[in-house]
């Protein structure tokens, strides 16, 4: 009876984090997700210089997020995988696949098995971001969970934002002193999955170190961060581009699919960012 008792309290004085079903984290996730002017970037009038003696200046940028995926790996330790940094025989790893050098597009979850992650990252749980971001605007928000924030025991290593829109809005003429157009341009680049299809047309993958286990405190404030700059715009020339009758150059035109597709590149390089902090607040 004595032993009962004194295991009775000892479950007493542990606390909730130990009774049955409990997350050993529970998470409390902000999202922020920005398009930043750098200072050494800066010109006039609220203009960016670009890389190629151009330079932008963007009016309006709004992002739809369908959600954020925490992801650990499925077999511990995920071989190291990172899409941001490509493992070698691939170019670029976005959208949920790698481009190998012999042209194939391989899975995520195949490159990792490669790698010996022993089946690739399997999903912890899902951040609904819900209403469109206002990227010239940027707002730290709070968001939920599914199924839910508390996490079982895991490390998860990785953020994966699923971007259903995105949309630029803004200008851009030449500084050089024979410009390769006259005067300013108005631009549009509208990022939007096709009628038939429910892929996210960018995906941003980040890295996270996220720990979840019994040696950490369970409450866990991840804040997520992603920037957007003026460097996305770098590797378009912009004198070759077709505008519209109404004077605005329009990425979704196809003659301008080659630009188009050098931005989508730019942007799967992008990291979004992310802290931890384990313990109350």
């Amino acid at each position: 009876m004595r032993r009962a008792l004194l295991f009775f309290w000892s479950l007493t004085l542990g606390g909730c984090a130990w009774e049955p079903g409990q997350g050993f984290a529970v998470v409390e996730p902000t999202v922020r997700a920005a398009y930043e002017p750098l200072s050494e970037r800066a010109a006039a009038d609220g203009y960016q210089r670009l890389s190629s003696d151009y330079q932008v200046r963007v009016d309006s940028a709004s992002m739809e997020v369908s959600g954020i995926e925490l992801l650990a790996s499925a077999g511990g330790s995920g071989g190291g995988f990172d899409p941001a940094n490509p493992p070698p025989g691939y170019s670029l790893c976005h959208g949920g696949h790698c481009h190998r050098d012999d042209g194939a597009l391989i899975p995520y979850e195949q490159v990792a098995a490669e790698m010996g992650g022993g089946g690739g990252s399997r999903t912890v749980v899902t951040l609904p971001v819900g209403e469109p971001l206002n990227l010239l605007a940027p707002e730290t928000r709070a968001v939920g969970c599914e199924p839910g924030c508390a996490l079982p025991r895991t490390q998860v290593s990785q953020g994966r934002w699923g971007v259903e829109s995105l949309r630029f809005e803004g200008t851009v003429r030449d500084s050089r002193a024979t410009p390769r157009f006259p005067g300013e341009r108005r631009f549009i680049l509208d990022l939007a999955p096709a009628e038939d299809s429910d892929e996210p047309v960018v995906v941003f993958d980040g890295t996270v170190d996220l720990t979840s286990d019994r040696t950490t405190p369970p409450e866990t404030k991840l804040d997520l961060n992603l920037v957007l700059t003026a460097a996305l715009f770098d590797p378009v020339d912009w004198s070759t581009l077709k505008q519209g009758s109404d004077g605005v150059v329009d990425f979704s035109d196809p003659a301008n699919a080659e630009a188009r597709a050098a931005l989508l590149e730019r942007l799967a390089r992008v990291s979004p960012e992310a802290e931890v902090t384990h313990g109350e607040r």
